[in-house]
């Protein structure tokens, strides 16, 4: 009986101590990963600091044209990361829509909506292109949606939660990174704060 016991509490006692190294990386976990909707990333989570030079890339658009980024110094850029399976993206969309429409062309921006293609859960790369075409056809979406089949951007910028999006100056510069979606008048805003 008295083996038992000791075994019980042997057990139990190593129980908790995995229990307490679990919760420490949870709550390491949350740390890093936890921001309100719409809040500014802390930098320490994304790897890339406000006044960084963004990775340079060049995808190619649901429309065939190959887009780089450095390509589009002079304006200011909103570069979206996101998924067609991701609910706030989805909820986000419209807004990037009738901001496009409305502020875009006046204010000197470019959208770039970069779709984690490699993240879509379809099982062929043709069939995950149609999604994406058909999620830009339902969101009547006519700013530029290019596409990351291999996570190539995505891994650069050290994409985590989706959508992210990051804020470049007209020098070319991040001057700011959202987590989680946004609507119109953040969008306004945060372009504004740009050079």
């Amino acid at each position: 009986m008295k083996k038992n016991i000791g075994l019980l509490i042997v057990v139990l006692l190593v129980a908790a101590m995995i229990g307490t190294y679990v919760k420490q990386q949870i709550d390491k976990d949350r740390e890093i990963e936890t921001t309100s909707l719409g809040k500014e990333m802390d930098e320490r989570k994304i790897g890339l600091k406000n006044g960084d030079t963004p990775p340079d890339f060049t995808l190619t658009s649901l429309d065939g044209k190959d887009v780089t980024l450095s390509e589009l110094r002079g304006k200011k850029v909103v570069l979206n990361f996101w998924a067609t399976w991701c609910p706030p993206c989805k909820a986000e969309m419209p807004h990037m829509q009738n901001y496009y429409e409305q502020y875009a062309k006046k204010d000197n921006v470019e959208i770039i909506a970069v779709n984690l293609t490699n993240a879509e859960r379809d099982v062929t790369d043709d069939a995950k292109v149609d999604s994406v075409m058909t999620f830009r056809d339902s969101y009547n979406l006519t700013f530029p949606i290019l596409l990351d089949p291999k996570n190539s951007a995505g891994e650069d910028y050290q994409i985590l939660t989706i959508p992210t999006t990051y804020f470049i100056d007209s020098n070319g510069y991040i001057q700011r990174a959202i987590k989680g979606p946004m609507n119109v008048e953040m969008l306004k805003q945060y372009v504004e704060a740009l050079d």
